[in-house]
């Protein structure tokens, strides 16, 4: 046995019914669609969401709020979680690759400082944003917050 004689199970494929050739194949006529109606016809696709002439769920329910397009999400980073990365790997600079390495970014997020926990040596940070305490608490250990 090798792949120039491979063959399918018998019985394994069957042959699709053709519909519409003539009374005599015994799918002429209608072609198995029934009469009349819109799913008779060719062409026919349903609507997403068509509920049968029935008001569509989409449209039953009323629109509220509001999408700012213009809004910038941040990634909320914590000047105790910048402390234990700078411990953990002896460092006095943090930017975003080092975040990135550290698995606590991905590559286009925008990177926030948020002034929670305690720092406790001289840092130079990089990141898009910095919160009032955070850059109080940077530049009280005599270190620098640089925005990007």
């Amino acid at each position: 046995m090798d792949l120039s004689n491979l063959k399918p199970a018998k019985g394994s494929i069957k042959r699709g019914k053709r519909l519409g050739r003539g009374q005599g194949s015994g799918k002429g006529g209608t072609s198995t669609r029934g009469h009349k109606g819109a799913k008779s016809r060719s062409g026919y696709s349903k609507k997403i969401g068509f509920e049968g002439g029935q008001m569509p769920l989409q449209r039953r329910v009323p629109k509220y709020g509001f999408r700012n397009i213009n809004r910038k999400e941040y990634k909320g980073i914590n000047i105790s979680t910048l402390q234990s990365l700078a411990e953990k790997n002896n460092l006095e600079r943090i930017d975003l690759e080092v975040l990135m390495k550290a698995g606590l970014i991905s590559k286009n997020d925008l990177v926030k400082i948020l002034g929670n926990g305690t720092l406790e040596r001289k840092l130079e940070v990089h990141a898009h944003s910095f919160s009032k305490s955070a850059e109080e608490a940077i530049k009280a250990k005599e270190g620098t917050a640089v925005k990007i």
